[in-house]
């Protein structure tokens, strides 16, 4: 179930959402990159690094959201690592006596008989700052941005030219904002997102969304300019050119018209509480 993509990195994708799991290959075993979704497939996954003499040594979750910090027990009791601001999010969750009904109110109903939340959101934060992966490996450096969720970061595997994006950068779905609240701007949040990813982009000849397809070098800063024009589009209040939204939206994706339709309005409505123009 696994796919080479540069050299030491493997992907499995998910049959669900187009979730990428990503592998990286150090000393003594891997670096897991958001584990999964069902147990079947973690379960498998797990037996596929054992054949190949590879254990999992460490985890990493992109940012918090339900789908990316997920674990099963056969891929090993190993620190999980994310962001300080990532795991302070899913203690704060955890830490409600109804965070259970919480997850699962979100959850697709179809994969929910195959699930577990037993080891759901159990995140180790890296130091304040932290630059880098501690693990027995290639050198995996830290990007944390505030774009698209609390504590959200994208890994660059210097060695090996790959960037993993978490949920940024999809050939599938929009931007995704971060929730409006009182105080946030969640499009300039992902437009400085979008910059600090535009500032490796020399250094990378792979990136991996956490949806949606992997793509080369030439196919990164189209990527960027994509987001950026879809992201300007929604500020302005005019309706985006973007081919992953509208009659163009690939067959089975159509329902990312309503993610855009969301902001769109969430953004509406702020401006009409703030009386901004656009």
């Amino acid at each position: 179930m696994l796919r080479q993509v540069a050299e030491g990195v493997l992907i499995h994708q998910s049959e669900l959402l187009r979730n990428n799991t990503v592998v990286v290959q150090g000393q003594t075993g891997v670096l897991l990159v958001d584990a999964g979704i069902q147990d079947s497939e973690m379960a498998c996954l797990a037996n596929d690094l054992r054949e190949l003499g590879q254990p999992v040594v460490a985890g990493f979750s992109t940012h918090p959201d339900w789908d990316h910090v997920l674990w099963h027990a056969e891929l090993g009791e190993v620190p999980r690592y994310g962001t300080a601001r990532c795991a302070a999010f899913m203690r704060d969750l955890l830490s409600n006596a109804d965070w259970k009904a919480r997850v699962t109110e979100g959850l697709p109903p179809e994969i929910a008989d195959d699930m577990s939340l037993d080891l759901f959101g159990i995140i180790t934060d890296l130091p304040a700052e932290a630059a880098r992966i501690p693990w027995d490996g290639p050198q995996v450096r830290v990007i944390e941005h505030p774009a698209h969720a609390p504590g959200h970061a994208a890994l660059l595997i210097e060695e090996r030219g790959v960037l993993v994006a978490g949920d940024m950068l999809s050939d599938v779905f929009i931007p995704m904002l971060d929730n409006f609240n009182d105080t946030n701007d969640p499009i300039e949040e992902y437009l400085v997102g979008l910059r600090l990813l535009e500032a490796v982009v020399d250094d990378v000849d792979v990136v991996i969304p956490g949806h949606g397809s992997v793509g080369r070098a030439d196919q990164l800063l189209e990527r960027i300019k994509q987001d950026r024009a879809y992201l300007h589009a929604l500020r302005d209040g005019r309706t985006p050119d973007d081919p992953r939204i509208g009659p163009s939206a690939k067959p089975g994706w159509e329902w990312v018209n309503d993610i855009h339709e969301g902001q769109a309005q969430s953004l509406a409505r702020r401006r009409d509480r703030d009386g901004t123009p656009g």
